[in-house]
């Protein structure tokens, strides 16, 4: 179990906020405005009213005891990067900001932030891949140069082996499991056989699974 401080009841706040608490950690949720505030204190561990540019706030909420502090600030860049630096400034363990451009990334990385969040841009990012082709149904970016896909079972392989296939060395991939109605099979072995209805979890260079799955 860790312990948050999510600083910004915006949408994506309050989402970051409420599923950490599902996930079993301990979360401090922080708006300057009251009615966020009473809105997400069901969901959360402890909820404060108070401005986060504020230091003597700031310091009240004992900053070195948390685990990691998330700067979800929306709409409002300059109290976002006030608040990321003070953070640093009061020995936070780890900065995450949350950004809405690629200037804004640079600036509160340099302002204290040790790592930078910009959902719009990993979404579009993601949706781009997922629905540029009718085979991915999800994709996660691992570097530059590999990721983790999602991809139904190419119809010339359905009833096939994974030994019959020989996935890795063809196609310089690995099959990492199968998946059918929502439930992962890990137990992948070359006598697996690829029947219909199911998806495959594949890694590799992003080259060899566009060329593979006609990406």
């Amino acid at each position: 179990m860790k312990s948050f401080l999510v600083i910004g009841m915006n949408h994506f706040g309050s989402l970051l906020a409420q599923k950490l608490h599902e996930l079993g950690h301990e979360v401090m949720a922080v708006d300057i405005v009251e009615s966020r505030v009473n809105d997400i204190l069901p969901f959360v561990t402890d909820a404060r009213i108070g401005d986060s540019t504020n230091e003597a706030f700031l310091r009240s909420l004992g900053i070195k005891s948390y685990d990691v502090c998330v700067v979800t600030i929306g709409g409002d860049f300059q109290s976002s990067l006030e608040t990321t630096c003070l953070l640093k400034e009061l020995g936070a363990r780890l900065v995450v900001s949350r950004a809405d451009q690629e200037a804004q990334e640079k600036f509160l990385m340099r302002n204290g932030a040790d790592e930078v969040l910009n959902p719009e841009k990993q979404i579009a990012h993601w949706a781009a891949i997922r629905y540029a082709s009718d085979h991915i149904l999800d994709y996660v970016k691992l570097d530059e140069s590999h990721a983790i896909f999602e991809v139904d079972i190419p119809a010339s392989w359905v009833g096939k082996s994974v030994g019959q296939i020989d996935i890795r060395k063809r196609y310089g991939i690995n099959l990492l499991a199968v998946k059918e109605q929502g439930r992962l099979d890990l137990s992948v072995t070359p006598d697996t056989v690829l029947c219909p209805g199911r998806t495959m979890l594949v890694l590799g260079e992003l080259s060899a699974l566009q060329k593979c799955f006609h990406i």
